[in-house]
């Protein structure tokens, strides 16, 4: 006996079918498409890389709607907040791949009533799904590309951007994410991390000077880097393998500083390098509590064979934060530095309440308003929040409840 198949089940068949052959032009056409027996309309919002605005993709036969400001729209709230919000009849559902967050998927539904509490799983569902077909999409052309850009991108900036890991990334008991500003002009900064087992990595470099210069050293060392810790290197040895990279492949001796640590989840002891940085903070109930001073070495690309690790004992609930000196250093108008106490102060403030991935948004548009004129140096921030609940703000709610049962 045949069995009649459930309608959201049919859409999302479709969606993976079509999604075989499909450009990428083509995702918001399909979906809206598939989404039209349900007597739904849907239509695809991504962040700009400067996480300023929603873009919607577009739709064959429809006009294609002005960018909704993520900090004054219902839309933008529920990128923010990771939480899908029903305001003007339509429902507003968070787009992620894993925790990443893409942007937002927007369900009209006419003859019915957005408010629907049983939209929330299949569209939450579905919201996710069309976040990974994103992610697999954005290779093979240009325009999911230009569809999260509101400006053309510099050389350097689109060599970096296609080395980095996701923005943010969450298991069980960590969330880690990070910013990198300004978006579409950034030459030597880069970060990463990774989260497998008991010791994730978490790394942040700034390769002196800007343009593709900086980027290729800021490549170059980033690239030792992973290719040592992917062949069982520790954090010395990574450094040194970059050593000996950025001497052999750039003979004006172009340096990197740099920070790598490594956070060890069952005894709190995180073990980390400063190459020639600012020295990262642990933030503990509000209040910075460590300045990490020790196991500093000559920046990346001098040798420097006497460098040994320093260590510190995190609880959990602890923040790490590293960063670049374009964070500190940015001056306003009257030459006054952002400073190392008002990145604590502000850390903290837009912390209460926001996941992590949002507190760092918040904070890189604070440096950036408080500069007077464009940036003159990049900036990147990358924060680690060791605890569960952190974990959990990353994830749709539906997601949350389904955790909180198990």
């Amino acid at each position: 006996m045949a069995v009649e198949a459930d309608p959201w089940h049919t859409l999302v068949a479709e969606l993976l079918d079509r999604s075989h052959l499909w450009r990428p032009e083509d995702l918001g056409g399909v979906l809206d498409r598939a989404a039209a027996p349900l007597g739904l309309r849907m239509t695809v919002w991504v962040a700009d890389a400067e996480q300023r605005s929603l873009r919607a993709l577009a739709v064959p036969g429809r006009a294609t709607p002005a960018p909704l400001p993520i900090d004054s729209h219902a839309a933008g709230s529920a990128f923010a907040m990771v939480e899908s919000v029903v305001a003007d009849g339509r429902r507003w559902v968070p787009m992620v791949n894993g925790t990443d967050r893409i942007g937002v998927l927007e369900v009209e539904a006419p003859g019915q009533t957005a408010r629907d509490e049983s939209l929330a799983r299949p569209c939450e569902t579905l919201a996710g799904l069309v976040g990974h077909l994103i992610t697999t999409s954005l290779p093979r052309g240009d325009s999911l590309h230009l569809a999260r850009r509101s400006g053309p991108m510099t050389a350097g900036a689109e060599l970096l951007w296609q080395l980095l890991p996701p923005l943010t990334v969450s298991v069980a008991d960590f969330t880690v994410a990070a910013v990198l500003e300004p978006a579409y002009d950034v030459g030597g900064d880069a970060f990463d991390y990774t989260v497998d087992g008991r010791r994730p990595q978490f790394i942040v470099l700034d390769a002196a000077g800007r343009g593709l210069r900086a980027g290729l050293a800021a490549a170059v060392a980033l690239s030792c880097i992973r290719a040592t810790r992917r062949s069982g290197g520790d954090l010395p040895a990574q450094a040194r393998a970059a050593d000996g990279e950025l001497l052999r492949q750039f003979p004006d001796a172009r340096f990197v500083t740099a920070v790598l640590a490594e956070l060890d989840l069952d005894t709190g002891v995180l073990r980390y390098l400063n190459a020639g940085h600012p020295p990262p903070l642990v933030l503990r109930a509000g209040a910075v509590v460590e300045t990490l001073t020790d196991g500093r070495r000559l920046p990346l690309g001098i040798a420097d064979p006497r460098a040994s690790c320093g260590e510190v004992t995190l609880r959990p609930g602890d923040r790490l934060v590293l960063y670049t000196d374009g964070v500190t250093e940015a001056r306003d108008a009257a030459g006054e530095q952002f400073g190392q106490n008002r990145l604590a102060d502000t850390v903290e403030r837009h912390a209460v309440g926001l996941p992590v991935p949002e507190t760092l948004r918040r904070l890189s548009h604070t440096i950036l308003a408080h500069q007077s004129g464009p940036p003159t140096d990049d900036l990147t921030l990358l924060l680690v929040e060791w605890s569960a609940g952190a974990a959990r703000r990353t994830v749709p709610p539906t997601s949350r409840a389904d955790e909180r049962q198990e």
